[in-house]
C-alpha cells in the first residue's frame, strides 16, 4: 500500500491544479516545474488524472444538456446557406463595379501622387531658395556697406556671412565662390580702413595746433574737435582679423614719426612769439590726442609708450626752448615766453604728464629774462646819464617839490624851511634811476608769478638780480660817465652829490622789495642789497676823477708859465698864469659846497700838493740850465700867491696851517736860496729841528749847480757884498758840502 501523502504536500498539490485552471495555457510552465522540482510527481499525476477525469465528466453532462440547440442551429445553419449563396453573387458582382471604378481610381491616384511629388520638389526647392536668399542678401548688404565705407559693419556682416549663412549651403557652386573671395574681402576692407586711418592722421598733423590752442585756453574737451571714429574702426577691424598687434605697431610707429616733425622748431621761432605759441599748441594738440586715444581703445597705446613718446618730447622741446631763447633780447618777449611755458606746463600737466623739468628750464630762462633786464636798464641808465644836465633840480612851488618828493626818499629840514624857488642837491638822474630801479624789481617780480616758488625765493631772486643792477650795471654805467673824456668837474661834483643820495636810498629800496615779497630783511637766506658799495664806489672814482681833472687843468696852467729864468730883478707882482690858476681854483673849490667835507679837503690838498709839486719840478728841469736870482725872487712871489691862497682857506675844515704844508719844500728851498743860509742848513742837518728839514741836498746842489753857472757869466753874486773871489769859492765850499752830505747819506 502505498505511503500515506502528508498534509503539507496534498495542499500544495491542490493549490497547483486550482492554479492549472485558472492559469493562461502560456504561463503553465512555472507551475509545472514547481511539481517536478518536488519528489511526489507521481501523485500529483495520479490527482490530475483524477481531476481530468471529473472534467470530461462535467462536459459529458454539458452536451447532453444542450445537444437540441446544437440540432437547431445547424438547421438554421441551412437556412443560412441559401442566403449566402445569394450574398456570394451580389459580392462578386460588387467587386467587378469596384474594380472597374478602382482602375479610374487607380489613375487619379497616379496623377495625385505626380503632383504630391512636384509639390515635394517645390517646396523642397523653396526651401533652398530660402536658404540662399540670406546668402544673396548679406552678400548684397556687404557691398552696399563697403560701398558706403562702412567698413566695420562690412566686416561684421563678412563675418556672419561666412560662419553663419554659407555654412547652410556650402555645397552649391556659387556659395564655394563666395567663400574663395572672402580673403580678398577682408584684405580690401583692410586696405581701405588703413587708408582711412593714413588719411586721420594727415588730419589730425595738419589740426593739432588748433586742438594744442583749444586745450591751451584750458577749454576742457579739446579732443571734441577730432572724429576719432577712424581709428576705433581701424582698430576693431585688425582685431576682428587677428591683426592687432601688426595696426598697434604701425600706428605707434606713425605718430613717432609725427612727433618728431612736431617737435622740430622753425628756425625763426625765437623772432615772435607767435612762433613758440604755435609750437606749442602743436606739442599739446599731439598729446592730447594721444591722452584720449589711450583711455578709449583699451592698449592702442598705453602709458609706458605715452611716457617714453613725452621723456622724448620734452627732452627736445627743453632743448629747441634753451637755445632759441637764448638768441631773445627782448625782455617783454622772454617774459611772455615764460608765461606762455608755464600755460604749457600747467596744461599738459593737466593730463597728467609730468613737467618739473619745465619749471627747471623757466629757472634758467630766469637768469637770462635777468641779463636781458639788464642789458636794456643798462640803455636805460645811459640814457638817463647821458640826457642829465648834472645840475640840482629846481622846484617852483609846494606841488612840484611834493610831486618829487613823492618819486624819491628825500627829506631836509633846511630845504622845507627854504622859501621857492628852491633848488634840491641832486640833479634829474637821481629821481629817474631811482624810479627805474623800482621798475626793474617788478620786471623781476613779474617772472617770479605762476614758478610755484616760495616767498623766501622770490624775494632771493628779486635780491641778486638787483645786486647785479646795482653793481655790474648801474656800476658800470655811472663808470663810463665819469670817466669819459669830456665830463667837467662840474658834473663830477653833482655825481658825487647824486650817488650820495642814492647811496642814502638803498635801505627804502630794502623796505620796497620787503613789502612786494613780505620777507623780512632779517630772515635766515635773505640776501643784502650791495647798493651802498656800489654807489661808494662810483663816488670813489668821481672823487678820483675830481683829483686826476684839477690836477690835469693844474697841468694847463703851468704850461703857460713863461719865465725868464735870466732875469735880473723880480717884477712886483706873482705871475699872470699863477693868478689865473689861484682863481680858478678859488671858483672851482666854491662849488665843492655841496659835497662831503672830506671830498672837498681832499680834493683841495691832492690840488695844492700837485701844485707845488709841478713847481718844485719847473724850477728843476734839466732844461733850465742857469738860473738868476731875479727870477728866483719872481718865482717866490708865485709861490707866496700859492701860500696866500692856502691861508685863505678856499674849503673848510682844514686845521691851522695844514693846507700850507703842501708848499712846505718849496718854502724851506726858497728861503735856504734867499736868505743864503747855508751855515744853519749844515750845521742843523739832519736834525729834527732843522729850520730847512724838507730840503733835500741832492735838490739843493741841483739848483746851486744852476747859479753856480749864471754867476760866472752873469757877475750875480756882485750883490751879496762880497768881492768875486770869495763868493765863488763860497758857492764852491758849499757845493762840496752838500755833495758829501748826499754821499754820506748813500753809504
Amino acid at each position: 500500500m502505498a505511503e500515506p501523502e502528508s498534509l503539507e504536500t496534498a495542499a500544495e498539490h491542490e493549490r497547483i491544479l486550482r492554479e492549472v485552471d485558472s492559469t493562461d495555457t502560456a504561463c503553465i510552465g512555472p507551475t509545472l516545474r514547481s511539481v517536478y522540482d518536488g519528489a511526489e510527481h507521481g501523485r500529483f499525476m495520479e490527482k490530475l488524472d483524477a481531476r481530468i477525469r471529473n472534467h470530461d465528466r462535467e462536459i459529458e453532462k454539458m452536451c447532453n444538456f444542450h445537444y437540441q440547440g446544437f440540432v437547431d442551429a445547424i438547421t438554421e445553419f441551412l437556412k443560412v446557406r441559401a442566403e449566402a449563396q445569394k450574398l456570394k453573387n451580389q459580392v462578386t458582382d460588387t467587386n467587378r463595379k469596384l474594380q472597374i471604378e478602382s482602375k479610374k481610381l487607380v489613375g487619379a491616384m497616379e496623377e495625385l501622387k505626380q503632383c504630391r511629388l512636384q509639390q515635394r520638389n517645390i517646396s523642397a526647392t523653396v526651401d533652398k531658395l530660402t536658404q540662399c536668399l540670406p546668402v544673396l542678401e548679406m552678400e548684397s548688404k556687404l557691398r552696399e556697406q563697403m560701398k558706403s565705407k562702412r567698413h566695420y559693419p562690412a566686416l561684421k556682416t563678412l563675418e556672419h556671412l561666412e560662419h553663419t549663412y554659407l555654412p547652410l549651403v556650402s555645397h552649391y557652386r556659387f556659395c564655394k565662390v563666395m567663400v574663395d573671395n572672402i580673403p580678398k574681402l577682408r584684405e580690401e576692407i583692410k586696405e581701405v580702413s588703413m587708408s582711412d586711418l593714413r588719411d586721420f592722421l594727415e588730419s589730425i598733423r595738419k589740426h593739432s595746433d588748433k586742438i594744442g590752442e583749444t586745450a591751451m585756453k584750458q577749454v576742457p574737451g579739446a579732443q571734441d574737435l577730432v572724429d576719432f571714429s577712424p581709428v576705433y574702426r581701424c582698430l576693431h577691424i585688425y582685431t576682428v582679423l587677428g591683426a592687432r598687434e601688426t595696426f598697434e605697431h604701425y600706428y605707434r610707429k606713425q605718430r613717432r614719426k609725427q612727433a618728431r616733425l612736431v617737435l622740430q622748431p622753425p628756425s625763426n621761432m625765437h623772432e615772435t612769439l607767435d612762433g613758440y605759441r604755435k609750437y606749442f599748441n602743436q606739442i599739446v594738440g599731439f598729446f592730447v590726442i594721444e591722452d584720449h586715444v589711450l583711455h578709449t581703445t583699451q592698449g592702442l597705446v598705453d602709458r609706458a609708450y605715452l611716457d617714453e613718446l613725452w621723456e622724448m618730447a620734452l627732452s627736445k622741446t627743453i632743448a629747441a626752448l634753451r637755445t632759441h631763447s637764448s638768441y631773445c633780447s627782448d625782455p617783454n618777449l622772454v617774459l611772455d615766453l615764460k608765461n606762455l611755458i608755464v600755460l604749457f606746463a600747467d596744461t599738459l600737466q593737466g593730463y597728467a604728464f609730468p613737467v618739473n623739468q619745465l619749471f627747471d628750464l623757466l629757472l634758467e630762462i630766469r637768469d637770462q629774462y635777468s641779463e636781458t633786464l639788464l642789458k636794456t636798464w643798462a640803455g636805460a641808465f645811459r640814457s638817463i646819464l647821458d640826457s642829465d644836465n648834472y645840475s640840482p633840480i629846481p622846484v617852483a612851488h609846494e606841488e612840484l617839490y611834493q610831486k618829487m618828493v613823492g618819486q624819491f626818499p628825500f627829506h631836509d629840514a633846511e630845504l622845507e624851511k627854504q622859501p621857492f624857488p628852491k633848488k634840491f642837491p641832486f640833479s634829474e638822474f637821481v629821481p629817474r634811476v631811482y624810479s627805474q630801479i623800482k621798475e626793474f624789481i617788478y620786471a623781476c617780480l613779474k617772472f617770479s608769478e605762476d614758478l610755484h616758488l616760495s616767498s623766501t625765493e622770490v624775494d632771493d631772486m628779486i635780491r641778486k638780480s638787483t645786486n647785479l643792477l646795482l653793481t655790474r650795471t648801474l656800476s658800470h654805467c655811472l663808470q663810463n660817465v665819469i670817466k669819459r673824456r669830456n665830463v667837467g668837474l662840474t658834473e663830477l661834483v653833482q655825481i658825487i652829490i647824486n650817488t650820495t643820495h642814492l647811496e642814502k636810498s638803498c635801505r627804502f629800496l630794502e623796505e620796497f622789495i620787503t613789502n612786494i615779497t613780505n620777507v623780512l630783511p632779517g630772515t635766515v637766506h635773505t640776501t643784502k642789497l650791495y647798493g651802498t658799495a656800489t654807489f661808494k664806489d662810483a663816488r670813489h672814482a668821481a672823487e678820483g676823477e675830481i683829483y686826476t681833472n684839477l690836477n690835469q687843468k693844474i697841468d694847463q696852467f703851468l704850461q703857460l708859465a713863461d719865465y725868464d729864468w735870466m732875469a735880473t730883478e723880480a717884477s712886483s707882482k706873482a705871475s699872470d698864469y699863477l693868478v689865473d690858476l689861484i682863481a680858478f681854483l678859488r671858483s672851482t673849490f666854491a662849488v665843492f659846497t655841496h659835497l662831503p667835507g672830506k671830498v672837498a679837503q681832499t680834493a683841495c690838498m691832492s690840488a695844492c700838493k700837485h701844485l707845488s709839486t709841478s713847481l718844485m719840478q719847473l724850477l728843476l728841469e734839466a732844461e733850465v740850465r742857469q738860473l738868476s736870482l731875479g727870477a728866483l725872487q719872481q718865482f717866490n712871489l708865485d709861490v707866496e700867491e700859492c701860500e696866500q691862497f692856502a691861508r685863505s682857506g678856499p674849503v673848510p675844515g682844514f686845521q691851522g696851517d695844514t693846507l700850507q704844508l703842501a708848499f712846505i719844500d718849496l718854502r724851506q728851498l726858497l728861503d735856504l736860496f734867499l736868505q743864503w743860509d747855508w751855515s744853519t742848513y749844515l750845521a742843523d742837518y739832519g736834525q729834527p729841528t732843522c729850520r730847512y728839514l724838507r730840503v733835500n741836498p741832492t735838490t739843493a746842489l741841483i739848483l746851486l749847480e744852476k747859479m753856480k753857472d749864471t754867476s760866472r757869466k752873469n757877475n750875480v753874486f756882485a750883490q751879496f757884498r762880497k768881492n768875486e773871489r770869495d763868493k765863488q769859492k763860497l758857492i764852491e765850499t758849499v757845493a762840496k758840502q752838500l755833495r758829501g752830505l748826499i754821499n754820506s747819506h748813500h753809504s
